[in-house]
């Protein structure tokens, strides 16, 4: 499938958000839209996205929390609240990318990733929950779990609707679990009450143990969220 969502009324509800933000920056990425569509030569959908920061404002994107509500009623729990301007033009951008051809999208996607700097990849695990044709990629979310950076950890495991929706349940329970690892606020899993399984109920209890063995303390929100797994035995 294609996008799940009506990704052309999202795409124009962005790209108000930015114009009232900064004319100048969505005058810039209409005029590379243009260029998109016209066919444009040397990668002109790569190109723009690694250069949108050099375009576009890089100050909070100024999202109230009635903005925050309208994109989530547009695409379900999607909320870039507290977003920067730069990183929710990338979103906007990756919504233009022709998605008629799959395997052409697919493509284009992930040459993306491979080649991401930092904030780059923060956009693009940010954005997970707007492509289109998701179950693509399902091993690429995976992999931004794995990461040793803290900002792109986050892009992926917090409010970010794609994880609980799409990640199969060894890669969901290893976000989880990591999550505690890295004393990241949980509560902004989305999906976690959701996705409670046994398994993840023993892994987080064998991390508790482990913890509390040499004498560290434990988020009393891992043992709540233990027996709410513990519960669906």
């Amino acid at each position: 499938m294609g996008y799940t969502y009506d990704q052309v009324k999202l795409s124009e509800t962005i790209a108000q958000q930015i114009g009232r933000r900064s004319a100048t920056s969505l005058q810039w990425l209409r005029q590379q839209q243009e260029k998109l569509l016209q066919g444009g030569k040397n990668n002109v959908f790569g190109v723009t996205f690694t250069a949108i920061p050099r375009f576009v404002d890089k100050g909070d994107a100024g999202l109230a929390e009635a903005d925050a509500d309208l994109f989530s009623e547009l695409r379900n729990g999607f909320t870039p609240l507290h977003w920067p301007l730069d990183r929710l033009a990338r979103a906007w951008w990756l919504l233009q990318l022709p998605a008629a051809d799959e395997a052409y999208y697919v493509m284009q996607v992930e040459s993306l990733f491979e080649a991401a700097a930092v904030q780059e990849q923060v956009a693009l695990y940010s954005a997970l929950p707007l492509l289109a044709y998701p179950e693509q990629f399902k091993l690429r979310a995976a992999e931004g779990i794995r990461t040793s950076l803290g900002d792109v950890f986050d892009a992926v495991a917090l409010d970010n609707p794609y994880p609980s929706e799409y990640l199969e349940e060894g890669a969901w329970n290893q976000l989880v679990l990591k999550a505690f690892f890295m004393e990241r606020p949980v509560k902004r899993i989305i999906g976690l009450e959701k996705r409670v399984n046994p398994e993840l109920g023993r892994m987080l209890t064998d991390y508790a143990r482990e913890r509390e063995a040499a004498g560290r303390t434990v988020d009393p929100q891992l043992h709540q969220l233990a027996a709410r797994c513990a519960g669906k035995q």
